[in-house]
């Protein structure tokens, strides 16, 4: 069947339709994306402006136009972290809905974290054994390891890239302040680590997200060209080695950089702290990175749901 995926991030709306069978790997089809920025639509008391509402509700309006022409049988809309968090969720999402027809189901930071989980272990399979996955969003980072499809332990944190940029990165950011941001994020970060490394020794430690893709092709990874199959990684040495750089970066050499978009360039370097944290708190030296994140995960529960109704 023909699925559109609606997935309503922090950063980005982003539809995309696949070609879905049970037995198979979602074929992606087609993809219509707009950068919303919610994370950074938000008055003094976290609640979404109107120019934020405004955004999203044009952007749902457009995408059921693409899915209807794109052949969709069914549209999974779901929103992350910038709708969940926010102080009005309920008012934006029935103003959506009056306005478009789309019903947008906001997923819990735990179930972003156990979807992403599965999309990465359906990517590598069972020879992965124990996996830990990290996804940085917009607004929330996640967390989640486990040996099976579900995740024994699944976090999502307010660390997403787009939020600490808002929070912490609107001023001049002098060595003094850049420890504090460091250590804060640390902090976070450590304070549930125990709940991640308790559940044993991670096999194979992966990460998925724009952010870390963009990192990881700063730091040497194949450019996006090459396709999905090609391995791609980012090691704990050279991203430590960059980040003193990146911090030095004005906006446009940033946007200068290999797999950096004009829009996200203000994210790089919250985004690279949080990377390097991670990597330092778990006592890892590299990641792998997945193509596959949180959309494969939704898509590839809705396949599981249909063969389970086809076999009965």
């Amino acid at each position: 069947m023909r699925l559109g995926v609606l997935d309503i991030g922090s950063n980005t709306g982003h539809l995309l339709v696949v070609d879905a069978h049970g037995g198979s790997a979602p074929l992606p089809a087609y993809s219509f994306k707009q950068p919303l920025r919610l994370a950074e639509h938000l008055d003094d008391d976290g609640a979404v402006t109107q120019t934020g509402i405004d955004a999203l509700a044009g952007f749902a309006a457009e995408a059921v136009v693409v899915a209807e022409e794109k052949g969709c049988e069914e549209m999974i809309c779901f929103a992350t972290s910038a709708v969940r968090d926010s102080r009005n969720a309920d008012a934006v999402l029935d103003h959506v809905r009056e306005q478009t027809g789309v019903a947008i189901e906001v997923l819990s930071g735990e179930d972003e974290a156990r979807l992403t989980f599965l999309a990465v272990r359906r990517w590598f399979g069972w020879s992965a054994g124990r996996l830990t996955v990290f996804d940085i969003g917009g607004g929330s980072l996640e967390i989640a390891t486990g040996a099976d499809e579900r995740p024994a332990v699944a976090q999502s944190l307010p660390l997403g890239a787009a939020r600490l940029a808002a929070t912490h990165f609107s001023g001049a950011i002098d060595e003094e302040r850049l420890k504090d941001i460091r250590r804060t994020i640390r902090a976070d970060i450590a304070k549930d680590a125990g709940q991640v490394l308790r559940t044993g020794t991670t096999h194979r430690a992966a990460a998925t997200s724009k952010t870390f893709r963009s990192l990881a092709r700063i730091c040497g990874a194949a450019p996006s060209t090459e396709g999905p199959l090609v391995p791609r990684s980012l090691a704990q040495e050279e991203l430590r080695r960059w980040i003193p750089k990146l911090v030095a970066m004005t906006p446009d050499e940033l946007s200068a950089l290999p797999g950096v978009s004009p829009s996200r360039t203000h994210q790089i370097v919250p985004g690279a702290l949080v990377a390097e944290a991670c990597m330092d708190i778990f006592g890892l030296s590299e990641l792998e990175i997945c193509p596959w994140a949180l959309r494969e995960g939704v898509i590839l529960e809705r396949i599981d749901k249909l063969s389970v109704i086809g076999g009965d």
